[in-house]
């Protein structure tokens, strides 16, 4: 296992403060989520972004689960690390995937004790992957806002969901994507983190509809900086994102050049973030890829 030392940076924020209550103090958020390391080598490297990252006093910080859930106990330690030793507000992710009732009981007990209260609850992606069937776990949960209502049952927690503003795979409407989030919302979720989107339109399409259901839920729009387009292709098809044709337009210009690549994946983050913002969005979170250079990039454009 990786060690590393507690933070020398001054204890600003508390890892048990609600985002929620944050996000309506204090304006603006900006965010940020890591995946979970498969190695020594690679948590290292993850720690070091967090710490590089850690300067800008983000509002919280994420790390998913791998797919199919099957890097649960690593999240779940890696998120007790970031609580324990950092200055950060850690996000728990938790997933229905092949976990029972009684399991994920145990799983938001681990988080607790690690002193960390804010939950992202979601179905999960299937085992199998995207496009495959869902299937739940015979003593678990089918839906999204069941685990949001079983975490609410467990304490005091504060709860976010996933939000899809170009459609869930699965989805047969964005009218029902927005339906299933006031579902969320209705059984106890108080913010919504999108996956990454490419189209500032849609998730101000999906931010309307959840208004004019009645909904006042903050929905934080997800940015993934490019910085090689091959991985983000791939990442967008099996996410079922869109890659708008002037995104794809301005990349193929550059395809061979893998630092044009990126500098060109920066911009586009950039301007994605500035109109986001200019619309009224509560907040950023960038999916970093466990890198940090590319999001403190467009971070430094934003002139935060």
């Amino acid at each position: 296992m990786v060690t590393g030392n507690p933070s020398t940076l001054p204890q600003a924020e508390h890892v048990t403060r609600s985002i929620p209550d944050v996000l309506a103090a204090e304006g603006t958020s900006y965010s940020f989520e890591f995946f979970p390391p498969k190695d020594d080598a690679a948590e290292q490297a993850l720690w070091q972004a967090i710490r590089r990252l850690e300067r800008l006093r983000p509002t919280f910080v994420s790390v998913t689960y791998g797919a199919g859930g099957s890097t649960r106990d690593r999240t779940v330690r890696v998120t007790g690390r970031i609580a324990r030793e950092t200055t950060l507000t850690p996000m728990a992710h938790l997933t229905c995937v092949g976990a029972s009732v009684a399991q994920l009981r145990q799983v938001v007990g681990e988080y607790a004790h690690a002193g960390v209260h804010n939950v992202h609850a979601l179905r999960g992606d299937p085992p199998g992957g995207p496009g495959s069937a869902w299937t739940p776990h015979p003593d678990g949960l089918d839906h999204a806002d069941e685990l949001v209502a079983l975490v609410r049952s467990l304490g005091s927690f504060t709860v976010g969901v996933a939000a899809f503003p170009d459609q869930h795979p699965e989805s047969e409407s964005l009218d029902h994507d927005a339906d299933v989030l006031v579902a969320k919302a209705d059984a106890g979720a108080e913010f919504a983190v999108t996956q990454f989107l490419f189209d500032p339109d849609s998730w101000v399409r999906l931010r309307d509809r959840v208004v004019a259901r009645g909904r006042d839920l903050p929905i934080i729009p997800g940015l993934m900086p490019v910085t090689s387009f091959t991985q983000v292709r791939r990442m967008a098809e099996l996410s079922g994102t869109p890659l708008p044709p002037s995104v794809v337009s301005r990349l193929e210009t550059v395809a061979d050049d893998p630092a044009a690549v990126r500098a060109v994946g920066v911009q586009i983050a950039t301007e994605l973030s500035q109109r986001l913002l200019a619309e009224g969005a509560p907040g950023l979170h960038f999916y970093t890829m466990n890198r940090s250079t590319a999001t403190l990039e467009v971070y430094a454009n934003l002139g935060v």
